[in-house]
């Protein structure tokens, strides 16, 4: 059974390809990545804020602010970068207080264009019957 790179379901997502040569330059290539997201998704999400952490296994937190998670997933070379609701407890808890899921499902429809434009490299056409995912070079 084929696969495809994880992402949080119901996520703003944007495609990559991480360009190694070296196999030995693994860890130097991932880390800079790592930066080079960080870097660039607060300088256009301000409210973004470092988060360390896991929705799951596979999906890794990156930065955080009141209403999503930023993180990436990796799976051979094709990385997504995405933005997703928060799930995690605390954001949960002040919802209930002071409902926080219409606003931050707003937000994230109002910047999927501008994250998709600045993140993605690769559309997804879809997904075989198998799992696996096809994907098509943008068009600079």
């Amino acid at each position: 059974m084929g696969r495809s790179v994880s992402y949080p379901a119901g996520a703003v997502v944007a495609f990559q390809v991480l360009d190694i040569d070296d196999d030995g330059d693994w860890g130097f290539e991932l880390e800079w990545l790592r930066e080079d997201l960080v870097e660039r998704a607060r300088a256009a999400f301000p409210s973004l804020e470092p988060q360390q952490g896991w929705r799951g296994r596979e999906d890794r937190i990156l930065l955080r602010n009141a209403y999503a998670d930023f993180g990436m997933s990796i799976y051979g070379n094709l990385v997504a970068v995405w933005m997703a609701e928060r799930e995690d407890g605390p954001y949960w808890e002040s919802d209930w207080r002071n409902p926080r899921t219409g606003r931050a499902r707003r937000w994230l429809a109002q910047i999927s264009p501008r994250f998709e434009a600045l993140f993605g490299d690769y559309d997804c056409l879809g997904h075989m019957s198998n799992g696996e995912g096809v994907y098509r070079k943008r068009a600079a």
